[in-house]
């Protein structure tokens, strides 16, 4: 008895060790040049060598506004789909957790009474025809000894699948803080259209009045009447369009909080808000690597590799144990009584002779190691491009800005003069009206490139892994 229980103990500890039959996993090489494009479209990304890469920057330190923090905040406490991305990492745990049990035996007490009474017929002469019967046992019921390392392949492709769940998660939150800034940002660019379409109402209708009023007394015509109602039903109009823009952009908001936003909370216009932490791009090597999407690729990649091992270990023996120590007596007194002890020791080994689908399954299971390497290397090459798109944008933003600035101080100048010509006489009211109109379009432009300058380093911010420290 003492010596099998032994030799079972140095079993248990031998087997634990052993080795999978799954291949050495080496990360592929990333599909992308090593460095980022160059050309005029980069001019301004150069030189932020000092600046911090996105990963290495907490998302407190880039988004500086302390409102749009706070409402970051309470995105990151209340949206339901990150809520549901961290439950899934809790069951991918769980499941986790499971599958690395296997490699334990399963110890069971069962207590057995039984009591039935037989057909004399059946007994021989002096044998009671009612028998009890008592046993409590301490045992392992068919615990596979992992030799090939199958169950050790299984507990490892569950492990890299829980890994990348939470990549997953960390990318859904990267995600929503990108898009619940973005959101944030937009609600500013479209209050502040709102706002310059209500001033311009103002000052069209105050010129409406005054040419209304010239009309009366024969200094104006009626063309030059209409065409001022024209300017002011235009500012009506785009008052009205925009104050059901805002209330989208709000209610945008809501939803990615998961909760209303309090008024104090929300933006006025785009200056108000303060400037983002600049980041440096950093190397594709560096930087691609670290993003979460990228590492939940991988993870993917390293259980699909386990599981090559799972379908190679189906060509060997499976070895499993079932044994028992206990007491057992006829008698329910008897039962820890001298000579009542028992034990039972039952290895089995199972040969896989004849089975196709052994060979069918590690050939999917290569395939498939095939297609979620393909899905990484694609995965790297998007995230590439996606990054190049960002730094293209953020080199040409910088000239957009100064010439639509340029061009809103020109419009305006012009404005000023063809309405002093106009009320000196010289020209029509025409030329006030396109004036007017191009001053009100550049106005409009350099509110939305000043959105595209803010929502490019969010995007940039992102696209490079941003927060992946934390």
């Amino acid at each position: 008895m003492n010596k099998n229980l032994f030799l079972l103990i140095v079993g248990i500890v031998i087997f634990l060790g052993g080795c999978t039959l799954a291949p050495e996993y080496t990360r592929p090489e990333a599909p992308v040049p090593a460095v980022w494009p160059s050309g005029p479209a980069y001019n301004e990304t150069k030189g932020e060598a000092c600046a911090p890469t996105a990963p290495e920057l907490r998302w407190q330190e880039f988004f500086t506004d302390t409102k749009l923090q706070q409402v970051i905040e309470m995105a990151l406490n209340n949206n339901r789909d990150l809520r549901l991305a961290a439950l899934n990492v809790e069951m991918a745990r769980a499941l986790y957790g499971i599958q690395r049990a296997e490699l334990l035996p399963t110890v069971d007490a069962t207590g057995i009474a039984s009591k039935k009474r037989s057909s004399s017929d059946l007994l021989q002469s002096g044998e009671p025809r009612t028998t009890e019967q008592y046993s409590v046992n301490l045992g392992i019921s068919s615990w596979e000894i992992d030799f090939f390392g199958r169950i050790r392949s299984l507990k490892d492709a569950a492990l890299q699948e829980y890994l990348a769940t939470e990549q997953a998660r960390r990318s859904a939150q990267i995600s929503l803080m990108a898009e619940v800034a973005n959101t944030y940002m937009t609600l500013a660019a479209d209050r502040e259209l709102l706002r310059l379409a209500q001033e311009t109402l103002k000052a069209q209708e105050a010129t409406y009045n005054l040419i209304r009023r010239r009309c009366e007394v024969g200094a104006s015509s009626e063309l030059d009447l209409r065409q001022a109602q024209t300017r002011v039903d235009t500012a009506r109009v785009d008052i009205s369009r925009y104050t059901a823009i805002v209330a989208g952009d709000e209610n945008a908001l809501t939803l990615l909080v998961g909760s209303p936003v309090p008024d104090g909370l929300l933006p006025t216009e785009l200056n108000t808000i303060t400037m983002l932490q600049d980041i440096s791009p950093g190397l594709p090597a560096e930087v691609l690597q670290r993003r979460p999407d990228i590492l939940q690729a991988e993870n993917q990649l390293k259980a699909a590799n386990a599981n090559i091992g799972v379908a190679r270990a189906a060509f060997f023996p499976r070895i499993s144990l079932t044994g028992a120590i206990g007491t057992a007596s006829n008698e329910l007194s008897g039962l820890f009584k001298s000579g009542s002890g028992t034990w039972s020791f039952e290895p089995q080994i199972i040969m896989p002779v004849f089975d196709s689908r052994t060979w069918s399954a590690l050939d999917a299971s290569k395939v498939d190691s095939e297609i979620i390497l393909t899905q990484y290397e694609k995965a790297i090459q998007v995230a590439f491009r996606e990054v190049a798109d960002a730094l293209a944008q953020r080199g040409t933003l910088g000239d957009q800005m100064a010439a639509q600035q340029s061009l809103v101080e020109a419009t305006a100048e012009s404005y000023r003069l063809s309405d002093l010509r106009y009320k000196s006489g010289i020209d029509s009211y025409l030329s006030v009206l396109d004036a007017q109109r191009s001053l009100y379009g550049a106005q409009q432009g350099l509110i939305a490139v000043r959105l595209s300058r803010l929502t490019n380093l969010v995007t940039l911010y992102k696209v490079l892994g941003g927060g992946a420290s934390e």
